[in-house]
């Protein structure tokens, strides 16, 4: 039996916008850095562990946050199978599912790692994933999620759900084929440049990233990298100053233009995709000039934040062309 997770604590826009882009991963193509690992301190008095079930420190396991959440799942997940365990303390289901996990990757020589997830202490990486009650496991791998399940599976399935995620993703994730080979993978050296624009990123400054990734660019105007990245830092400068009021006002008065662009970044921002697709794509239609063209390359900078062959991505552009012609 799973449980329903509580009501989430209110959104913030600008945290909204950046696990947007982390989950839609497969826009994402950022170097991997090395992961910054943040084992669970051991409890004191020989109490149960902060996660309830005992929780292993090293490589194997890490607690993720909210802060963390781009580094040691987004990140990592280029280069390392990242199985994504949401639980909460009060979770009967979640005690006997954990431990199990937790083993079976200690066993698992690095092919994976196990992010551990307090959807208390985390509830929009919860709502990020749509978890409708936990414990819910999430596997990231290669840029992407690939499958998940809810409720405490038995050990027995829980492996051969894992064999079958190794046997997929081998020849995309480098620590797969180490792992059975006995040895380590081979991590690609930091690009310093990459770094600088990360750091800053990290810290807020999204001045300072968009000024980093434009002067990668000024040196290499087709580094996708770099290009994908500005695009992720643009779109989560915008939605933290975005007025949380847009919705209303855009509601409330179609022709307000900067109003409908805020709109979009919002619920682009909440995983309200299409939504905010089709709000920009209705206002090229009721507009002209310059109006016109200022929502269009608004429209084009989000298809940005994607996959190209997003079939939302697709799909828009094939609406956008309707209302342009």
């Amino acid at each position: 039996m799973t449980h329903p997770r509580g009501s989430a604590a209110a959104k913030s826009a600008a945290m909204s916008a950046a696990l947007s882009g982390a989950v839609d991963l497969s826009a994402l193509k950022a170097r991997a850095e090395a992961a910054r690992k943040q084992p669970a301190a051991p409890p004191e008095g020989g109490g149960p562990a902060p996660s309830g079930n005992g929780a292993p420190s090293g490589d194997a396991v890490i607690e993720v946050t909210e802060a963390t959440f781009q580094a040691e799942v987004v990140e990592r997940s280029l280069r390392q199978l990242v199985i994504v365990d949401l639980w909460a303390e009060w979770c009967g289901p979640c005690k006997q599912l954990s431990p199990v996990l937790e083993k079976l990757a200690g066993e698992s020589n690095g092919a994976w790692v196990l992010a551990k997830v307090d959807v208390d202490a985390n509830p929009r990486i919860a709502q990020l994933f749509g978890a409708q009650s936990i414990p819910t496991i999430v596997a990231i791998g290669a840029g992407q999620p690939v499958d998940a399940f809810s409720g405490a599976l038995p050990e027995p399935e829980i492996r051969k759900w894992l064999g079958a995620l190794m046997d997929a993703l081998r020849d995309k994730l480098p620590s797969i084929t180490a792992a059975e080979q006995g040895g380590s993978p081979v991590e690609e050296p930091e690009d310093p440049r990459f770094t600088e624009a990360e750091t800053a990123f990290e810290r807020g400054d999204f001045a300072a990233a968009q000024a980093a990734y434009e002067r990668i660019l000024d040196v290499e105007p087709a580094n996708e990298q770099a290009k994908t990245a500005l695009a992720q830092v643009k779109f989560t400068a915008r939605a933290e100053a975005a007025d949380p009021e847009a919705l209303a006002k855009a509601d409330a008065d179609p022709s307000d233009i900067s109003a409908q662009l805020a709109a979009a970044d919002l619920e682009v921002a909440e995983q309200q995709v299409e939504a905010g697709f089709a709000r920009l794509i209705a206002t090229v239609r009721r507009t002209a000039g310059d109006d016109r063209n200022k929502v269009r390359e608004h429209l084009v900078a989000l298809f940005d934040l994607f996959d190209p062959a997003d079939e939302r991505v697709m799909k828009a552009r094939r609406d956008l062309a309707s209302a342009l012609f």
